[in-house]
């Protein structure tokens, strides 16, 4: 959990960077939400993998593959959501959010496989 909180505070760091030198241009200003956001579905992962790694090893590979497909939904819900209320720079919104999901995605895809290459 702690590399998580140290990823998201590099991300924050990057954002705030961008959003002072560049401002509204390639930083949407809903940034700290999508980040809150992303927070969020990162201690729900790790709540899910420690809940899975319980008992039995076996049942980490469905409460993960649950986790992949609720994260997809919980996150297609979030831009509906948003688009739905109408938002002012549509495109960087989703630009930001598409960079958030596949910056955390490959970090936990990291994760993963560092914390499976120790096990084998």
């Amino acid at each position: 959990m702690l590399r998580s909180v140290i990823f998201s505070a590099v991300i924050a760091f990057v954002f705030f960077i961008a959003e002072y030198f560049y401002g509204n241009q390639f930083v949407h200003p809903l940034w700290k939400v999508m980040l809150l956001f992303y927070v969020s579905l990162s201690f729900l992962m790790h709540r899910l993998v420690d809940l899975g790694n319980q008992g039995k090893p076996e049942r980490f590979i469905g409460f993960y593959m649950t986790f992949i497909i609720v994260r997809l939904i919980l996150s297609v819900g979030f831009v509906g959501f948003f688009l739905y209320r109408g938002l002012d720079d549509r495109k960087i919104f989703i630009l930001d959010f598409l960079v958030l999901y596949i910056f955390y995605t490959s970090f936990e895809m990291y994760g993963l496989n560092r914390n499976l290459r120790r096990d084998l």
